[in-house]
């Protein structure tokens, strides 16, 4: 190892970009968050990804149908 490391022209984030797609910060209210990470837990599926299906199938661009539990979380009233 080297005594000391020059990060003067290094990058913060991921060294390999994810194509399609953007980091971002959002703020959300507690109850969608926890919702979505409920959601999560019963299937499988990072609460992240299960935000952005939710995205893509309110503007009409999803790709994959919706399961039977994105379509239940979908429907319920506040």
């Amino acid at each position: 190892m080297k005594k000391e490391y020059d990060f003067s022209k290094a990058k913060r984030g991921a060294v390999l970009p994810t194509e399609g797609k953007t980091r971002i910060t959002m703020y959300s209210d507690d109850v969608v968050l926890e919702r979505f990470k409920a959601l999560s837990e019963k299937s499988g599926k990072g609460y992240q990804t299960l935000i952005n299906e939710a995205l893509r199938a309110h503007l009409g661009v999803d790709e994959t149908p919706l399961t039977a539990t994105a379509v239940a979380f979908l429907e319920v009233t506040p």
